[in-house]
């Protein structure tokens, strides 16, 4: 992968690229459901991410079989955060797993890409929960407020809107079951072999941030990872004790010391290039561990941070690819969502909010000649769960 930077920008305007991103959605997709049939009471968490992880490369590697150059693989490793964890919780063999119980409120993230096109997701799962059983409640307040501020956000994501349209819906839509957006998580947009794009969108931004945070107008042929992250508490996440796993080089350089970062280094630009990675993936973990502390304080790779929220909050997150199309945006990864498993004291009461979430997220051109596919099922919205 060291060679991607010279790889020319070519964009949704292209057919082929289109063709490349759907293809990696559907693989996200069938991934996530195997992941997510995984996520049973007594299952280990590393052990699901392990099995995530080698899924997303063997359906990667289907594809294209004949171009030998091209590359593909994994473009963010499969991480189940529950409860109170907020994101990034994919541990090393080294360090403490974790144990599913019945009623874990489970949330899984993952990713893919071929030819640096990328496909992400996330989906939120009560451990355990059968159509038979309401989900009620702090979870159920917080997976329905996830949930429709995503629908909210799909709705928004069009040219000639802006971001901070986003940021503003997701916040209406989580006040309404009385929780909030994770402060200052970003959304970005998807460059080719680039997972964070110039172009975001923040949530429930603190007035800093607000300050700070540029606002940006969505235009054509452009591609996003929505990412909603509502929590039942305050939304300030913070690092527990629990150790970073995944990791992701940037485009600083600088000339390492020691002899064993430089070989670390030179593995992550060979194998992942620009792309996240798990430390787990290295054969020897303890020498990767004890590398990467260099090439982190020298700014070569970022963490991504392990977070949570307050002990006894929950956290849902709903995370989307969508391609901005002239004829609509066309939401590429997500599962069907069933409302009617949660039941809530709460609804969406803000009368903008309710408009928004009954309007169609359907792409105009050809609705009419396809029969609903998975996608378009996801998306259909019952604001008065």
């Amino acid at each position: 992968m060291a060679d991607e930077k010279d790889a020319p920008e070519e964009t949704i305007a292209e057919d082929l690229v289109v063709t490349k991103y759907k293809m990696t959605g559907q693989i996200v997709n069938r991934v996530l459901k195997q992941v997510i049939d995984k996520c049973v009471p007594g299952a280990s968490v590393r052990e699901i991410c392990e099995f995530g992880d080698n899924l997303l490369l063997e359906e990667t590697n289907k594809i294209f079989k004949k171009e030998k150059e091209l590359k593909k693989g994994i473009a963010f490793p499969t991480c189940v955060s529950v409860n109170n964890c907020i994101c990034h919780f994919s541990p090393m063999p080294s360090e403490p797993d974790y144990t599913l119980k019945e009623e874990d409120l489970a949330k899984v993230d993952l990713g893919a890409h071929l030819d640096g096109y990328i496909a992400v997701v996330a989906h939120t799962i009560v451990v355990g929960s059968s159509s038979g059983s309401k989900i009620t409640g702090r979870k159920a307040d917080v997976v329905l407020a996830a949930q429709y501020a995503s629908q909210a956000a799909l709705r928004l994501l069009r040219p000639g809107n802006d971001t901070y349209a986003i940021t503003d819906a997701v916040t209406k839509v989580a006040k309404s079951f009385k929780c909030k957006p994770v402060e200052g998580m970003l959304s970005h947009q998807l460059k080719h072999f680039k997972i964070d794009g110039e172009k975001t969108i923040i949530q429930n931004p603190n007035e800093a941030q607000r300050k700070e945070h540029e606002k940006f107008e969505f235009d054509k042929h452009e591609v996003y990872a929505m990412d909603v992250l509502v929590s039942s508490g305050d939304g300030v996440g913070k690092e527990g004790a629990t150790r970073v796993a995944i990791y992701k080089k940037t485009d600083e350089i600088y000339q390492l010391k020691l002899k064993a970062s430089r070989t670390f280094f030179s593995e992550v630009r060979q194998k992942y290039g620009s792309m996240p990675f798990n430390l787990r993936t290295f054969q020897e973990e303890t020498k990767a561990k004890l590398a990467v502390v260099e090439c982190v304080s020298h700014k070569l790779i970022e963490p991504f941070q392990v977070l949570y929220e307050k002990a006894g909050e929950y956290v849902a997150h709903f995370k989307f690819t969508a391609l901005l199309m002239p004829n609509g945006t066309h939401q590429i990864t997500g599962l069907p969502f069933d409302a009617s498993m949660y039941q809530s004291e709460h609804s969406v009461d803000d009368p903008e909010m309710k408009a928004l979430l009954t309007s169609s997220a359907n792409p105009k051109a050809g609705k009419k000649k396809k029969k609903k596919s998975e996608n378009e099922n996801a998306m259909d919205v019952d604001v008065t769960a």
